[in-house]
Order: C-alpha cells, then structure tokens, then sequence
C-alpha cells in the first residue's frame, strides 16, 4: 500500500479483496502525507493568528486602564498602581519556538506512526510462519500414512494421525497461538495506546461528554 506497488495473482485469484481498493489505498496514502504539514503548521498559524487581535487588544486596554489611574490619581492625588502581569501561557511564547517545538512533535509523531505501522508486519509474518508449519506436519507427517493404500497404511495413517495432531496441538495451537497472543498484546500496548496515552503522571480518565461540559462551565 506505501510502495504503490501490485503483484500478478494466481490464476483464479483477485489482487484485491474489492473493486477500487488500489484507489481507496492510494487516497488513504495521500490523505495521509497531506496531513503533515497540517500537523506541522496548523497550531502556530492558529496561535499566531489568535495572538494578534489579543496583542492589540491588550495594547488598547492596557493604555486606558493607565489613563484611567491617571486620571484617578490626579483627583485623588494617590500614586497610580501598575498593571499586574498577566501570566505566562503558551501563546506568550516566540513564533519561532512554536514552530520548533512543533516541528519536534511532528517529526516524532511521524516516525512513530511508520515505525508501528511497520512492527504491525510481524502479525503478518507469524501468519506465514503458521503457514509453513502446518504445511511441513502435512507433508512430512500426516501424508506419509496417505500414501500407502494398503492395510498396512490405514495403521501408518492412525500412527501418523497421533503425531500430526500432537505436533498440531503443541506447535501450531499452543506455541503459535501464545506467541501471537503476546506479540498482539505488545502492539496494542505500546503502539496502538501510545496514540492516545503519554504516561505524565496524570491519572487516567475516560473520554466523557459530561466531564468536559461540567470543566468548561466551571471555567
């Protein structure tokens, strides 16, 4: 899907599993890469352009509160106070830090995204290793008691039953079935969970509509 790439099928086989899946993957493909530099530049832009009216703004009341304590003092003949500082928050920061860290996170989010995208192919390479074993315990195994038609092959066949389903039963059900049972826990723990938990100490809260209205309203 990444390389663009097709294979010739067997005959009697589709390439794909539906009509248009080569178009629905490369949209997918370009969607994909269309999204960097939205990830890239959409946060400083949104920050840069939220600062701009606040700046002025905050130039502005800034200026007629300190007229107004002026004023003020002049009546009343009191020193006028100065305006506290507001407290530092992410927009007070330069353009160009944004952009830096922003860069940081997109570089890593991007990798990342390629790296578990790619540790996903192992499930792909115990379906073939699966593949293969059963295919050596029916050639090597079972099919040495269908080969003899005689008498004497229906006694090799029940020999060679028991071996072929202990192997099947040790091997392919128990060895295989346990390894991709952990190596699917191990994607899911580490890279499909590390798309929506950072592990900051902070604990854990399940996504809830009514916890985010009451926050909001208690803003």
């Amino acid at each position: 899907m990444m390389l663009f790439s097709s294979n010739e099928p067997e005959p009697g086989c589709k390439e794909f599993m539906f009509d248009s899946q080569g178009t629905v993957q490369r949209v997918f493909v370009l969607v994909a890469l269309c999204c960097i530099p939205i990830m890239l530049l959409g946060k400083p832009l949104y920050l840069l352009s939220a600062s701009k009216p606040e700046h002025s703004n905050g130039s502005v009341n800034q200026s007629i509160e300190m007229q107004e304590q002026t004023d003020i003092s002049e009546a009343g003949q009191t020193q006028p106070t100065p305006a506290k500082p507001a407290p530092h928050s992410h927009e007070d920061e330069p353009f160009s830090e944004i952009m830096i860290h922003q860069a940081i996170h997109t570089i890593e989010y991007v990798l990342s995204t390629i790296s578990h995208t790619a540790s996903y192919l192992r499930l792909w390479a115990l379906s073939l290793a699966h593949a293969e074993l059963s295919e050596v315990l029916w050639d090597m195994v079972l099919a040495f008691g269908l080969r003899d038609p005689t008498y004497v092959g229906g006694i090799k066949l029940y020999v060679a039953f028991c071996f072929w389903a202990l192997f099947t039963l040790a091997i392919l059900v128990m060895m295989e079935g346990l390894s991709a049972f952990l190596h699917t826990l191990r994607l899911h723990w580490v890279e499909f969970m590390s798309k929506f938990f950072s592990g900051l100490g902070y604990i854990f809260q399940p996504f809830c509509f009514k916890t985010i209205l009451e926050n909001n309203d208690e803003e």
